[in-house]
């Protein structure tokens, strides 16, 4: 983003008061997020975020799509966690089914989905790295993104909309050799990327300089935005989905919740290294139970779900991920609402930003973990 306009307010009539409307770059752009600040000198004193510039309406196509066309909507509003959310969309599909899904399909999704979760924090902190200077750590991120994407590719097909999950189970299953490559590509991880970041964020004295005490958000606002994921645990709130309301294989897996105390920059970025740990664990405990077995159910020439509602809520790797899905017994979806985790960490920069220096918008902006067309889905 950059500052398209800027009006003065106050300061026409000799006070010091600036009102910045920080905008769009582009009306073409994959999604916008608009920010009218009030600053003083450099210091921010109110912050307002300003969404809906790109309504994709994804909501309203999911009423016009059938059980199996709606996956395609749903992993695409946040790019960088395809696969997650298309998950959250079947998991509510078979639970109206009242459909059990074979325990190979179960733990391959499971796995893939904190693979997914790795893909999504190198992201952040590989880019992070670069507006710190630090090159060889952004060069090490990408290329442990890199390597996984491929693991991601030889499963899927997609490399960053997987369309992988079906309602039942997985499209196919994972080739011959799949287990080793993927095994080999954790470890790769951990030596290459893993060996650059966790020094640049625990011991790098310019990478605390940008982020400790910057963009402070506090633990009692955080309920009161309802902000979820990293970002939360960063403040010190104690909730991840994998533990307190656990689904696919995680009851059986131990998920180890990662927490701030600071609630500042600084701490979301090192809680978003230390979850990079606990999801390579999580996917190498997978692997050496992925069960034997089929990967599907076989489904009827048409789907209906009966009548009736549910609510499904998953932790996507930028907090949690609800559906709530209305069925009138009809082969589509009557309604299909998301709550997504972006739109929520977006809204909790009008408490983070007040007190912060113009000069570190940027790396408030990078710590709070969002993407802008899980904003305007």
């Amino acid at each position: 983003m950059t500052a398209r306009t800027f009006s003065l307010g106050a300061a026409a009539t000799g006070t010091a008061d600036v009102v910045l409307d920080i905008a769009p770059q582009h009306p073409s752009a994959h999604g916008g997020l608009k920010l009218a600040l009030t600053v003083e000198d450099d210091r921010i004193l109110t912050a307002e975020p300003v969404v809906g510039f790109m309504h994709r309406g994804a909501e309203k196509l999911f009423e016009a799509r059938d059980y199996r066309q709606i996956v395609m909507l749903a992993n695409r509003h946040d790019w960088l966690s395809a696969f997650a959310s298309e998950l959250g969309v079947v998991l509510a599909v078979e639970r109206m089914l009242g459909m059990a899904v074979p325990a190979r399909a179960v733990w391959l999704r499971t796995l893939l989905a904190e693979l997914n979760r790795v893909l999504n924090h190198l992201m952040f902190l590989a880019g992070f790295a670069l507006e710190v200077g630090a090159a060889p750590a952004a060069a090490a991120g990408f290329q442990g993104r890199e390597v996984l994407q491929h693991v991601m590719e030889e499963a899927t097909g997609g490399r960053v909309h997987f369309m992988f999950n079906r309602v039942g189970g997985l499209e196919t299953d994972v080739p011959g050799g799949w287990r080793q490559s993927c095994a080999a590509a954790v470890a790769d991880v951990r030596r290459l990327a893993l060996a650059e970041l966790d020094p640049l964020v625990r011991s790098d004295e310019t990478f605390a300089a940008r982020t400790q005490g910057v963009g402070v958000l506090r633990l009692e606002d955080v309920p009161s935005y309802g902000v979820s994921g990293p970002v939360a645990r960063a403040s010190g709130f104690d909730m991840d989905l994998r533990r307190d309301d656990p689904y696919l294989a995680y009851p059986e897996l131990e998920v180890r919740v990662v927490l701030g105390e600071n609630g500042d920059a600084y701490d979301r970025f090192r809680c978003l290294l230390d979850q990079l740990h606990v999801s390579l664990d999580l996917v190498e405990q997978c692997l050496d139970r992925l069960p034997p077995g089929p990967i599907d159910v076989r489904l009827p020439k048409t789907v209906r779900a009966p009548e009736g509602h549910t609510y499904v809520w998953t932790e996507n790797p930028l907090g949690a991920m609800g559906y709530f899905l209305v069925s009138r017994g009809q082969t589509t979806p009557w309604r299909l609402a998301m709550r997504t985790a972006s739109f929520n960490n977006v809204s909790a920069l009008a408490a983070v930003l007040p007190g912060s220096r113009v000069a570190d918008l940027v790396t408030v902006l990078a710590s709070m973990f969002f993407v802008v067309g899980d904003i305007d889905r």
